[in-house]
């Protein structure tokens, strides 16, 4: 396929209208109302988030294997 610099005008907006046709498609919900259920799924998956309870060494596979000294 063409890069878009490569594309003319005309063949551009063909592409943009492609993509507006398939988003239109798409369901739309209310930030109010999806805001808090993101928010209500991210605390009660916290508990089991590595990122905020960290991982213990013996299940960590990017740990050290161990160390190398200079001298």
């Amino acid at each position: 396929s063409k890069m878009a610099q490569d594309m003319t005008e005309k063949e551009l907006l063909k592409m943009e209208l492609d993509q507006l046709k398939k988003e239109v498609k798409n369901e739309r919900q209310m930030v109010s109302k999806t805001g808090k259920e993101i928010k209500e799924y991210i605390e009660s998956m916290a508990a089991e988030d590595p990122l905020l309870k960290g991982v213990p060494e013996d299940k960590n596979p990017f740990k050290e294997k161990g160390g190398c000294t200079i001298s």
